[in-house]
């Protein structure tokens, strides 16, 4: 037997990553929601449907700062003693002349009423008159406070915005599964609406494992390894909207690790680990966590998966309260590919956010490039736009297993498991990353 179809046949043993995702996601429910005050519920997804109570403006109001007064006033179609002679230069060589017969500022709640030859000094935001349909800016005037020459007539409406014009009542405002966003928070204030229900944000516990690992600050040495899994992936549950806990190191201690866990279900809605997934001797999460107690299997289940890099992933629940864990390999760029392709969309969907996977787009490959067969890879790269539409992707060098190459990733390039050589020029997949930037 040859060295790929060794390799063939182990990858026939692997679980498809489709497959796997599918069967993880298909156990886990979207919080149960939550009743919030407006001002907390930024960054949370909508549980239902929110409806608009109040008109968006709730009064005919100003939308600029100048006169408010009857159009039919100011298009000269009753002209009479309004009209003046206009400064030179000014269009047409007439103005219009009206009495100001009051003034509105914002906080003005007097009803009050145009009559014919009148206006109303008005801000933007107040009021309107009653029967004004239209307000002329103060540029198109002279100013005048007790009267004001109009040298520019705009159209009927201008400068009006009237009840209801932008969001009428009954109007549907988001449906749930909305990111509650700030503008969102605005319109949704703007409407009259105080509070709304909201999938609450999931509390994620992070854990990371093993005997060698040492807090940072430090250089790792022999025998010694900084823990950057833990941070990295605290701040990868912050990106995706959790209020993300980093616990620290736990050593390869049996009752150590049972207990940390069981203390970290009183105050999570999931926990993830990294380190110890595998099968060597070292491998403590895997043996306590997949550990049978009588007929019973453990409350996790570890699985090989066709995935590259890291292809020993474990989930399960713990604790009374059966708390969903995800378990994740210690190397930290098999620890961030797979928080990518299964942590993150586990979150998501107890978040009640949809679509739980990143947005991807097809990309024009601009270098030839391998991948192992039999295994779905994930390899870093950089997407561009192209002029005239589409996009192109760059692997960074290094592969999948550099976090350099990570740090510097906008996409993760996606080569399925029959893939084994990917020409340039040939189109592949591409998971966006949100990178802030």
């Amino acid at each position: 037997m040859t060295a790929t179809a060794d390799a063939e046949a182990a990858a026939n043993e692997l679980t498809p990553l489709a497959d796997y995702l599918g069967s993880v996601l298909r156990r886990l429910r979207a919080l149960p929601p939550l009743d919030l005050d407006l001002t907390q519920a930024y960054g949370n997804v909508l549980a239902e449907d929110v409806v608009a109570p109040h008109p968006f403006p709730a009064f005919d109001q100003a939308a600029v700062d100048g006169y408010a007064a009857r159009w039919e006033d100011i298009s000269g179609g009753s002209r009479g003693s309004g009209y003046v002679p206009a400064p030179s230069g000014a269009p047409g060589g007439r103005s219009i002349r009206l009495n100001v017969v009051g003034d509105l500022g914002a906080a003005s709640w007097r009803p009050v009423r145009l009559t014919p030859g009148s206006c109303f000094s008005v801000a933007a935001g107040a009021p309107l008159p009653i029967a004004a349909d239209v307000v002329v800016p103060v540029e198109w005037t002279d100013q005048g406070m007790a009267a004001v020459e109009i040298f520019r007539a705009p159209k009927r409406g201008y400068g009006v915005r009237r009840a209801g014009e932008e969001l009428p009542a009954g109007t549907l405002l988001a449906r749930a599964g909305t990111y509650v966003s700030p503008a969102l928070v605005a319109v949704l204030a703007a409407t009259g609406i105080g509070h709304v229900v909201v999938r609450p944000s999931p509390r994620v516990v992070i854990v990371a494992t093993g005997d060698e690992l040492v807090e940072v600050g430090r250089g790792s040495q022999p025998g010694q390894v900084v823990d950057a899994n833990s941070h990295a992936l605290t701040a990868a549950a912050a990106e995706v909207g959790a209020l993300a806990y980093r616990v620290g190191i736990c050593d390869d201690d049996p009752e150590g690790l049972r207990g940390l866990l069981e203390d970290q279900t009183l105050r999570a809605d999931l926990i993830i680990t990294t380190g110890g997934t595998g099968t060597g001797p070292g491998d403590m999460v895997r043996r306590i966590l997949s550990r049978r107690e009588g007929t019973r299997a453990g409350p996790v289940t570890f699985t090989e998966v066709a995935l590259y890099p890291g292809t020993a992933l474990g989930f399960g629940t713990v604790g009374a309260e059966e708390v969903p864990v995800v378990c994740l390999p210690g190397e930290p760029g098999a620890a961030l590919i797979g928080f990518e392709v299964l942590a993150r969309p586990a979150i998501n969907l107890l978040a009640g956010a949809e679509p739980v996977f990143r947005p991807s787009v097809r990309a024009h490959l601009l270098e030839t490039i391998t991948s192992p067969v039999g295994l779905r890879e994930f390899r870093p790269a950089h997407v561009a736009e192209r002029r005239g539409g589409g996009y192109t992707v760059q692997p960074l060098p290094g592969g999948p297993f550099t976090l350099s190459g990570l740090a510097e990733a906008n996409g993760l390039m996606v080569l399925g498991e029959r893939v084994t050589t990917a020409a340039a020029g040939s189109t592949v997949d591409v998971l966006l990353l949100d990178r802030r930037r």
